[in-house]
């Protein structure tokens, strides 16, 4: 499986080798990947060898450290491709898995100066402040809040936000979301996003804040996003003009 006559670099071959077994089911999420010195031994090429195979693995998502544990098989991260305006309920379902809810608070406040700003209302208006974690199959994807005006959006209750937000204003308040404006940026957890998220404090994470309007231009709501970086990744295509 490792060919030292082949003029592709030994550590890309044994890379590739350890991606086909996880592509292939054969190392599973959770998995512990023998030491690297095991692989040495095994197919006669230095430590140094497997350890840039394995730090490229990692920093491709296919394999974690933990330390003083070993190296182990990561969980795929589920990839959302950056065109189109839908909603986290209906990427989940198109990726095949069940999308879910934990509420953790549900109120309405006064509109901040940079929320009512960024809604184009007056200061103080009333808000709904909805805070909740994203699931998929179970598992804690995004940490969410939700600021959108109680005056042009009403009836939210519990049930809604633990359903879809986005199938309420379209579906039963008769309203067209349009477009958005989002802003991705690289964050680390603060002590508490990693409590819900179930991270270590410090971990990558993913920072979105997104804008979304009406058709006639009327803010909808603003969102800020905390994405477990180890789960979550964005893809975008591009032509060149």
């Amino acid at each position: 499986m490792i060919n030292k006559n082949s003029p592709i670099p030994l550590y890309y071959q044994l890379e590739e080798n350890i991606k086909q077994l996880i592509e292939k089911g054969e190392l599973r999420p959770g998995d512990s990947l023998p030491a690297e010195r095991e692989y040495a031994e095994k197919y006669q090429i230095s430590r140094m060898t497997v350890r840039q195979a394995f730090t490229q693995l990692v920093n491709e998502g296919y394999l974690h450290r933990i330390q003083g544990k070993g190296t182990f098989v990561s969980e795929r991260k589920i990839e959302q491709t950056l065109q189109g305006l839908t909603s986290f309920t209906e990427d989940m379902k198109a990726r095949g898995l069940e999308p879910g809810s934990e509420l953790i608070h549900l109120k309405i406040i006064p509109a901040p100066s940079q929320i009512s700003l960024l809604l184009s209302i007056p200061e103080d208006d009333p808000v709904y402040d909805i805070k909740r974690i994203r699931l998929a199959d179970g598992v804690p994807m995004a940490l969410e809040t939700n600021y959108i005006s109680a005056n042009l959006i009403k009836g939210i209750t519990e049930q809604i936000v633990n359903q879809s937000l986005y199938a309420h204003i379209e579906n039963q308040l008769n309203l067209s979301i349009d477009s958005a404006s989002q802003i991705i940026e690289s964050s680390i957890a603060s002590l508490d996003e990693a409590k819900y998220l179930k991270i270590t404090k410090g971990a990558p994470v993913l920072l979105i804040q997104r804008n979304s309007f009406l058709k006639d231009g009327t803010p909808v709501e603003f969102v800020k996003s905390v994405y477990r970086a180890d789960r979550y990744k964005f893809m975008i295509q591009m032509k060149r003009s």
